[in-house]
C-alpha cells in the first residue's frame, strides 16, 4: 500500500460503524454496489480480508481491526481539523489515552487517575483494559499515553518503554460486616476454611496469597476466582465470603462495599506501576497523575 487512498479508507470505516455494507451506503448517499467495490480494492491493498460475516451483518476480521484503529484516529483529527478551520478560536480538547492492566483494582485505578479528570485542563480521557502485553504494544505505537500495572516491563521485551514506580500497598483481608466479624478472631488462622473470593491465578497478587498460605499452612474454602476485582468486591458485598483488597484503598472499600478489615498481611505487597514511553516524563497530566499517587494514595514516595 504505497498511496493511501482515503476515499476507500472512509468507506471502509462508514462501513465498520454501521455494521453493513447497506446502512453505510445510505449514510455516504452512495450505492451498496460502489462501497462493496472499493472494500475490495482496500482488501486487495491492505493484502487480506477487512470484514467477515456475522448473521446480516459484518464484523471486523484481526487485519480490519489494525485498520480500524488508524483510521477512527485519522477521521477523528480530520473532523477536529475541520471544526477549526471553521472556528479558528475552537478550543479542543487535549486527550489522555491509558491502558489499564485487568487486575488493577478499579478502585486503585480510579484513586490513580482522580487528579486528572478535574480542573479548568482536565483532558478528555479514553481507558482502555487489557493485558500487559497487549498494552505496552499500543503504548509503542502510540495509541496510549499511559499504563497502569500492578507489575513493571517484563525482562526481555523488545519495546521502548519505560516503569515508573507509582508505589505499593500490603494486603487486607475484608468481608461484610457479620462474616468479618466471624473470622477477625485468631488472624490469620481464621481464614483456614474460610469461604474466600480470591483472584484468578493469572494475577500476580494470586501467586503471593498462594505462597503465603502454603508458608502459613492455610486452605482457604475458595468459593470463587475474579479476573475483575471490582466484580469480586460486588460479589463479597453480598455477604458470604472473604476477599483480600490492598490496604491503601480500605476506606474507599468500606464506603461503597460496606466491607470492614478481618486482618492485614504485611508480608504481601502489591507494586504499582505507571508505564510511559519516555524515561522523564513530560505530558503534565501524567507528571500530575504519579506525583499525586505517590504523595497521598501510597504514601511511600519513591522514584524510579
Amino acid at each position: 500500500m504505497r498511496h493511501l487512498n482515503y476515499n476507500h479508507l472512509l468507506y471502509f470505516w462508514t462501513v465498520a460503524n454501521e455494521g453493513s455494507v447497506a446502512r453505510a451506503a445510505e449514510a455516504l448517499s452512495l450505492t451498496p454496489q460502489t462501497i462493496s467495490g472499493q472494500l475490495k480494492t482496500l482488501e486487495q491493498s491492505a493484502g487480506g480480508a477487512l470484514f467477515e460475516r456475522a448473521g446480516r451483518g459484518l464484523t471486523l476480521t484481526a487485519t480490519g481491526q489494525f485498520v480500524y484503529q488508524y483510521a477512527d484516529e485519522i477521521f477523528r483529527l480530520g473532523g477536529e481539523l475541520a471544526l477549526r478551520l471553521r472556528d479558528p478560536g475552537l478550543m479542543i480538547p487535549n486527550r489522555l489515552k491509558v491502558g489499564m492492566v485487568s487486575s488493577i483494582p478499579k478502585l486503585i485505578a480510579y484513586r490513580t487517575l482522580a487528579p486528572a479528570l478535574t480542573g479548568p485542563d482536565a483532558p478528555q480521557m479514553t481507558c482502555r483494559e487489557a493485558d500487559l502485553n497487549s498494552l505496552l504494544a499500543d503504548l509503542a505505537l502510540h495509541r496510549l499515553d499511559l499504563v497502569l500495572s500492578d507489575q513493571s516491563i517484563p525482562t526481555g521485551l523488545n519495546v521502548k518503554a519505560y516503569s515508573h514506580l507509582l508505589g505499593y500497598s500490603d494486603i487486607s483481608w475484608v468481608g461484610s460486616p457479620v462474616i468479618a466479624r466471624r473470622y477477625s478472631q485468631n488472624f490469620p488462622r481464621s481464614l483456614d476454611g474460610a469461604p474466600c473470593l480470591l483472584p484468578t491465578s493469572s494475577s500476580v497478587v494470586r501467586r503471593h496469597l498462594d505462597d503465603w498460605f502454603e508458608r502459613q499452612g492455610i486452605q482457604p474454602r475458595i468459593v470463587a476466582e475474579f479476573d475483575d476485582s471490582a466484580l469480586m468486591k460486588a460479589v463479597g458485598e453480598a455477604g458470604h465470603a472473604l476477599y483480600p483488597v490492598p490496604s491503601a484503598i480500605l476506606t474507599e472499600v468500606w464506603d461503597t462495599y460496606g466491607a470492614e478489615s478481618v486482618g492485614r498481611i504485611r508480608e504481601i505487597r502489591e507494586t504499582y506501576f505507571a508505564i510511559t514511553p519516555e524515561r522523564k516524563l513530560k505530558h503534565p497530566k501524567v507528571i500530575e497523575i504519579t506525583e499525586t499517587a505517590r504523595d497521598r494514595l501510597f504514601n511511600n514516595r519513591n522514584r524510579t
